[in-house]
């Protein structure tokens, strides 16, 4: 199958530019160390540090540098649906698409829940009210998205702020009560930790550093996609891993209960270093992040739909584009209305299925990328991944080791996850029966249909 012929068009006013793809990048993959909480009370002080450093080498490094070249060569939308298509096959990349719809929507439920966490610092009383303010959560987000991608952009920019300025914050508050980053006493933690703690510590921070792909849907409507993407991808990455790395070591250097910090997250920090006013601040900084994670992957999301609409794999109405502000506004009116039946599962649950499926997904785009490199060796990359398809095939086993690492330490053993393991992976066998039945649909339409 030949690459599409991405067409030259004169730049409109609602394209993105790096400083708001920063912003969705950074919102796309993390929101900030929010969810990182847990980490500490599950494989201790000194594996938490170690994980959130190295994690990133061999879980997002790879994914990043495979990124760039795919979506230097097929800057389109869908993104990773259309690397895969043309890099191995369509029923690939419907497979493709159908996990990361998936995969999407239960990453997507996490964060009105979130959301509601954070506000019950501020009103106790708001638990009683959970689903309907997750509903609230939902379908604002979702007008925004229907307004176009430059409203979505300012907005990650404002809510990066809220998310970055209260670590900021608390940063200086530890330096100036004495708290240094001595690495000898930052990696002093708790003991070692049992085989399925450590993969739900794992899987926690994979969940953090995942998502680098789902900014490539909306790459059509990128200023400049192949510099933008490459300046903005470095300036999230430099960012996340900071604010990271920072957080856990001043968690560790502060002498936080592990407990209370997975319980009641930053705040818990915050009122330890701070007092109420630093730990009000982490809260809202919390409510931000998880307004900026599900707008933004939102923005992923809905632009998926359109493109497997476009060749006939689901419904035709998702194809349909809004004339005034150019969004796929019928997909992301489908997208919300789905993922507020799915706010109500247990948090440890969505993440192992969400990276269950990320992960299945991932390897499908890492194919793609050694397929394309063996047969159309001569097509335009101009971003390139100095390796061979042999050094890129051993690149791919890195991320590889972490994802196998993170499931098989919870299914090894005997773990309250397990109906989310399960649920995972008939989640992942039901993309065949899924390929099966766009097939007959699309056979059953008259031509031109």
């Amino acid at each position: 199958m030949d690459l599409p012929v991405n067409p030259t068009v004169r730049t409109p006013p609602r394209f993105l530019r790096p400083a708001a793809l920063t912003a969705v990048i950074f919102f796309c993959v993390s929101g900030g160390p929010y969810g990182l909480e847990p980490v500490i009370n599950l494989v201790g002080g000194r594996n938490a540090l170690l994980l959130v450093l190295v994690t990133p080498v061999l879980w997002a490094v790879p994914v990043i540098l495979m990124v760039l070249e795919l979506n230097s060569m097929m800057p389109r939308t869908g993104g990773y649906y259309q690397w895969v298509k043309y890099g191995l096959s369509p029923m690939w990349g419907f497979f493709e698409g159908w996990w990361t719809w998936l995969y999407l929507f239960v990453d997507l439920a996490i964060y009105p829940v979130l959301f509601v966490e954070y506000t019950t610092f501020f009103f106790p009383e708001v638990s009683g009210f959970r689903y309907g303010i997750c509903l609230a959560v939902i379908w604002i987000c979702a007008g925004l998205n229907l307004l176009g991608i430059l409203p979505v952009g300012r907005s990650s920019i404002g809510l990066g702020t809220a998310v970055l300025f209260p670590f900021i914050v608390l940063f200086v508050s530890g330096f100036r009560h004495g708290i240094s980053v001595a690495p000898a006493s930052a990696v002093a933690g708790s003991g070692p930790a049992g085989i399925s703690a450590f993969g739900m510590g794992l899987i926690t921070v994979m969940w953090n550093y995942l998502g680098w792909d789902n900014s490539s849907t909306f790459a059509e409507e990128v200023d400049r996609p192949v510099r933008s993407y490459l300046v903005s991808i470095a300036c999230a990455f430099g960012l996340i891993l900071f604010t990271y790395t920072f957080s856990i070591v001043l968690a560790l250097q502060a002498g936080v209960d592990p407990a209370s910090f997975e319980r009641d997250g930053f705040p818990a920090l915050g009122l330890q270093i701070g007092g109420s006013s630093l730990a009000g601040l982490l809260a809202a900084g919390g409510m931000a992040s998880a307004l900026g994670l599900f707008v933004s992957n939102l923005l992923s999301v809905s632009r998926l739909p359109k493109a497997m609409s476009d060749d006939g794999l689901l419904p035709s109405v998702l194809r349909k584009v809004d004339v005034r502000h150019g969004t796929p506004s019928v997909s992301i009116i489908a997208c919300a209305i789905i993922v507020s039946g799915m706010v109500l599962w247990n948090f440890e649950d969505l993440l192992i299925i969400d990276v269950a499926l990320y992960g299945c997904a991932l390897f499908l785009e890492f194919s793609a990328l050694i397929s394309l490199r063996r047969r159309q060796p001569g097509s335009t990359r101009p971003f390139r991944i100095p390796l061979s398809p042999a050094g890129l095939a051993v690149m791919t086993c890195l991320p590889a080791l972490c994802f196998l690492a993170g499931l098989a330490s919870l299914a090894l053993q005997e773990s309250a996850h397990s109906y989310a393991l399960l649920f995972a992976l008939a989640s992942v066998c039901s993309a065949p029966l899924a390929w099966r039945t766009a097939r007959r649909s699309r056979s059953g339409r008259a031509p031109g249909s």
